[in-house]
């Protein structure tokens, strides 16, 4: 079943993009990651302009989103004031996003940034990600399985003025530490078309020290309204939002990640987690490999 989609200019399958977007919708429920991080990636490799790619992946990573919420919510997994206080910091980021995608736009070079970006990104997070997951999983000299380590804040986040309580994530630490954590997730959603999931979920266990039991679901609701505001500022802005793209990679996303959940509850966290890992560093390598060769057009056809 092919579809023509009009601000991309390419004919697609639209059975394949359906598909992309379940699998990514699996992800989002399984992991709290918007899914935008493997969305993107695999819509250039199939020939979609990263432009179009970035500014439409965020629409299909609110539909995720949403799902993937109501999800976790059922079971008590989100905390609204640490969701509140990052979606805040997130609408902030996704205005310094947008100035910094219009300028790379405008010199033509924003393809290349946003395909450095994931390289680095994604290369970073998954090593770290990787590395913890194998030596949890790895059985102690005693034979045992290794526990992982009490979840604590990172020393920047005690050196911060203020301190609120965020009961549900069991934290006595300064507001500014989410709102700083998300504006930078802000900023990276609007350049790179992500959810900042596979950032944020890191983040808020290795940095702000919060309960594994509500990262996923306070990861999702920030992700939601976060992507809500991308998706506007892409469509008042950068006008690169194929509507026909985000509403197929919809479809598919919205019951991947009521699936994602129900396995997120039943398996264990460290294998996902390196399974994750995996799959994160695979698309890196992809990805730096795409950029040591030519590509078809050198420069980036930018809109007058």
């Amino acid at each position: 079943m092919d579809v023509y989609l009009p601000i991309a200019n390419l004919s697609v399958n639209g059975l394949v993009i359906v598909a992309l977007g379940g699998i990514t919708g699996i992800l989002s429920g399984l992991f709290g990651v918007g899914g935008g991080f493997l969305t993107t990636p695999l819509l250039i490799f199939y020939g979609v302009p990263p432009t179009v790619a970035a500014a439409s992946a965020s629409t299909q990573v609110t539909g995720a989103s949403v799902s993937g919420v109501f999800a976790h919510r059922r079971r008590g997994g989100v905390d609204y004031k640490m969701g509140g206080v990052t979606v805040v910091g997130g609408i902030f980021g996704t205005g310094i996003g947008a100035l910094l995608f219009r300028f790379f736009q405008s010199i033509g070079q924003i393809d290349i940034v946003i395909n450095i970006l994931y390289v680095i990104m994604l290369g970073a997070i998954g090593v770290l990600m990787m590395r913890e997951a194998i030596t949890i999983l790895r059985p102690s000299p005693e034979g045992t399985p290794r526990k992982a380590k009490k979840r604590r804040h990172h020393p920047f986040v005690t050196a911060l003025p203020l301190r609120w309580r965020f009961y549900r994530s069991g934290l006595y630490i300064s507001p500014l530490a989410p709102l700083i954590l998300g504006v930078c997730v802000g900023a990276l959603t609007m350049l790179m078309g992500v959810g900042g999931g596979f950032i944020l979920v890191p983040a808020m266990l290795y940095i702000l020290g919060m309960s594994a039991n509500v990262v996923v679901g306070t990861s999702l609701f920030q992700i939601l309204f976060v992507t809500m505001a991308t998706t506007m500022m892409h469509a008042l802005t950068t006008q690169a939002v194929d509507i026909v793209l985000a509403a197929l990679l919809l479809l598919g996303s919205v019951s991947g990640a009521q699936i994602g959940s129900q396995i997120a509850q039943k398996a264990k966290p460290e294998l996902l987690r390196l399974i994750l890992a995996a799959i994160v560093l695979l698309i890196a390598l992809r990805m730096l490999y795409g950029l040591g060769v030519q590509p078809d057009e050198i420069y980036t056809v930018v809109p007058i």
